[in-house]
């Protein structure tokens, strides 16, 4: 019997096993209670703390294990019989969640086997809902501190840097994994934070206030030391770093609601490899007697690409009529358009925006989601956030990934079919990295030698320009199962919504509009694909 088969048998059991004799039968509860058992839920996920920082310790985790199963009991408890869809699928939310936390302590254990999870300080947004990959609960997020600091900012900001120092301790006690690839790679994490760590002392009226530049140094110095003995214990660890191809389908199918398996995976990213790489071919025959695209070769010439760019993309969401284009819209977009890089330091994507940034910042649909997060919270709670461990990813990287090639159909590069090619290139890259990552989780192939595949199956040689991208994305997926996939599984299963929701206009004889698709998807949160195509079908 398969784990997902089991989940669902021991579901229908609890459902459908009548009280004894004499006993009163448990309520079945109501979309009220699944709400509130859902807000003690994250209350429960944070850990406590330990000498003021959050307690990953293997006893700690041992202690809180029975009051976490009977919090998955009352959830598997309620009963959903007539409730909306979207009710159910907010149910199915809290249930990936407690599945996700379950296989965190059972398998991927971050806090002992991944010494990235052990970074404190982030100085960017995510563009996607949360940070990607694996993040303890008391991070220091710079961005979200506007310099100088007002007090209660000031205070606010103390108490984020004084977790550092303890949770640096605490990371020696708890990293007992045997994961080489995770562990080597992680010390450049935790070496990157010492320089930004520096880079607030920078910041306006940091040096002037002496215990903020105190709680400073001692991060430095607790970070650095944590550094070093990473490197040393790095001789000892011999042991592979993904979890294996069965923990790999359990996780997609329970956690992150993908309705795939290891083998599925393999399949459909070769698929899209194959795809992208013929498509692009055809696309340069076709073009054979146009001009090249040029680079943008001066800050100034960037700036012009950049603003013609971001004109033609929100034009074309609204003319075109692909979606409701909110207020907020225009303004996130604008807010990453980029600037000009020098040709020997661009990394992939940059190389891209220089021939024409349209495909990337079509991509950027992650910010009108996160605009819309901000502007329009969701009227659930439970999408109101974030979903824990990355549960959101095929919802937004692969809605993300599959407007590029969408855009592209409807007509964004009719004024210059040059730039189809640039989409295709993109998703080639999005198949190769993905394609490695899951060899990499299988122990087939080390991180590195799934960033070979990455790098070498990537058109125009694209992906060896600069290194740093690289080891930051096989890095990411490996600690992270699914997310490398994300962009090519998610782009997937858009476009089969996509083909139900138009199938399904079809038979009812009603017209179909793509808008129509778009605002109904947006309606619904930052939810995995596979339950917004059932809310928005029944199917």
């Amino acid at each position: 019997m398969s784990n997902t088969t089991y989940w669902f048998l021991l579901l229908w059991f609890i459902l459908s096993t009548p009280p004894a004799v004499g006993q009163t039968p448990p309520p079945a509860g109501t979309y009220q209670d699944l709400v509130t058992l859902f807000h003690e839920w994250r209350a429960f996920e944070a850990p406590p703390l330990r000498a003021g920082a959050p307690d990953y310790t293997a006893e700690t985790f041992e202690k809180r294990w029975p009051e976490f199963k009977k919090m998955r009991a009352r959830l598997l408890a309620i009963d959903t019989t007539g409730w909306p869809i979207a009710q159910q699928v907010d149910w199915r939310l809290a249930w990936a969640e407690m599945n996700g936390y379950d296989f965190n302590q059972r398998v991927l254990q971050p806090w002992a086997r991944d010494p990235a999870f052990y970074k404190s300080v982030w100085t960017e947004r995510s563009d996607v809902p949360a940070h990607e990959g694996p993040t303890h609960h008391r991070t220091t997020e710079i961005w979200t501190y506007a310099f100088p600091l007002s007090p209660p900012e000031r205070d606010r900001l103390l108490k984020d840097l004084k977790v550092i120092p303890p949770l640096n301790a605490q990371a020696r006690l708890n990293l007992t994994g045997n994961a080489r690839d995770l562990w080597v790679a992680g010390i450049r994490d935790i070496r990157g934070q010492s320089s930004d760590l520096k880079d607030i002392l920078g910041r306006p009226g940091v040096r002037e206030d002496a215990a903020l530049v105190s709680a400073i140094e001692a991060a430095i110095t607790s970070t650095g030391d944590l550094a070093l003995w990473l490197e040393a214990e790095a001789q000892t660890k011999t042991g592979p770093s993904g979890i294996g191809k069965d923990n790999y389908t359990w996780y997609q199918q329970n956690v992150h609601l993908v309705p795939l398996t290891w083998d599925d995976e393999v399949m459909l990213l070769k698929r899209e490899l194959a795809r992208a790489w013929s498509a692009l071919k055809l696309e340069e025959h076709r073009n054979r007697n146009l001009p090249e695209l040029i680079a943008a070769n001066s800050p100034e010439a960037y700036a012009e690409l950049a603003e013609r760019s971001a004109r033609s993309l929100m034009n074309f969401l609204e003319q075109d009529e692909m979606v409701t284009v909110k207020d907020y819209f225009e303004p996130a977009l604008r807010e990453h358009l980029g600037e000009y890089v020098p040709e020997e330091t661009r990394h992939f994507f940059w190389i891209t925006a220089h021939y024409d940034p349209r495909p990337l910042y079509s991509h950027f649909y992650h910010w009108f989601e996160l605009a819309r997060m901000d502007n329009e919270p969701h009227a659930s709670p439970i999408r109101r956030g974030p979903l824990l461990y990355n549960i959101f990813d095929s919802r937004n990287e692969g809605l993300a990934t599959a407007v590029e090639e969408m855009f592209l159909q409807a007509g964004l590069y009719d004024d210059d079919p040059r730039v189809r090619e640039i989409v295709y290139i993109l998703i080639a890259q999005r198949a190769a990295r993905g394609l490695g990552s899951l060899y990499a989780h299988a122990n087939v192939m080390t991180m590195e030698e799934a960033g070979g595949i990455h790098s070498e199956y990537t058109p125009r040689g694209w992906m060896k320009t600069e290194k740093e991208l690289l080891l930051f994305e096989q890095h990411l997926y490996l600690r992270q199962p699914g997310y490398g996939t994300s962009y090519i599984t998610g782009k997937y299963l858009v476009e089969d919504a996509l083909a139900d929701f138009a199938r399904i206009k079809e038979a009812r004889g009603e017209p179909f509009h793509i808008k129509d698709f778009f605002d109904r998807l947006n309606a619904m949160g930052n939810i995995p694909i596979s339950l917004g195509h059932w809310e928005m079908t029944g199917e």
